[in-house]
């Protein structure tokens, strides 16, 4: 599948133990031109929550690597839904979405960007979300997790800027993995069009990230490889 990726690279999942990280993780493990794959997740002691843990996971990296995906998000938990009016809005519901959806994988891109190869083609990806759009936002609601969404994007933009000045074949993107059938939006399925098992979604991001240029960078793409608007 993949080609324009060094032989032997070295990618890196964070969140890994999530369905669609875990499904990334799989298909990236069976192709021969990645001889590493390292999976992170809150089970091996990465938490995005903890900055400590971050760099102390980068720092246990056996080579560089060549990809880096952070296939992290929460929508819901225990005392963490979305908001369907404004009067449902919380300070501690924006601190958690902020904290998992944009700071954390911020603060992931800060420790592992910095390890990318200079040369040959790298890359760094977190997974975003269509309602993170602001122009394509017609329904409202959802204010935290559309929020840090849109914060997530920002950043990304922000620092494939600057990584384009230290690392010019470096390729920083948002990737929109669709509606997958996994626990962050079994609540949410009941009109959904288009559901995706995890291992579809995850192929077809793949297939974006395999056909990515630096020309890319900075930009947020759905699982079908069109560009999101922000």
């Amino acid at each position: 599948m993949f080609s324009s990726f060094h032989p032997g690279a070295h990618a890196v999942i964070i969140g890994a133990s999530g369905g669609i990280g875990a499904a990334l993780a799989d298909i990236l493990d069976a192709d021969a031109r990645f001889d590493t794959v390292t999976r992170l997740s809150r089970a091996t002691g990465l938490d995005l929550t903890v900055p400590a843990s971050i760099t102390d996971a980068a720092a246990a990296l056996p080579t560089p690597p060549d990809l880096v995906i952070c296939a992290t998000g929460v929508l819901h938990a225990d005392g963490l839904a979305p908001e369907r009016d404004i009067r449902q809005l919380s300070a501690d519901a924006f601190a958690r979405a902020f904290a998992v959806n944009a700071t954390g994988p911020a603060l992931v891109a800060q420790a592992f960007l910095p390890l990318l190869p200079k040369g040959r083609k790298t890359l760094f990806a977190a997974l975003s979300a269509r309602v993170g759009s602001i122009s394509d936002n017609r329904l409202g609601g959802w204010h935290a997790y559309r929020a840090s969404k849109a914060a997530l994007n920002q950043l990304l933009r922000t620092m494939a800027i600057e990584q384009a000045r230290k690392n010019p074949d470096s390729i920083v993107v948002g990737l929109h993995p669709g509606t997958v059938d996994t626990g962050l939006s079994k609540p949410f399925q009941r009109n959904v069009k288009t559901l995706l098992d995890p291992a579809t979604s995850a192929a077809k991001l793949l297939a974006v990230v395999e056909n990515a240029t630096p020309s890319n960078s900075g930009r947020i793409y759905d699982y079908q490889g069109a560009e999101i608007a922000p």
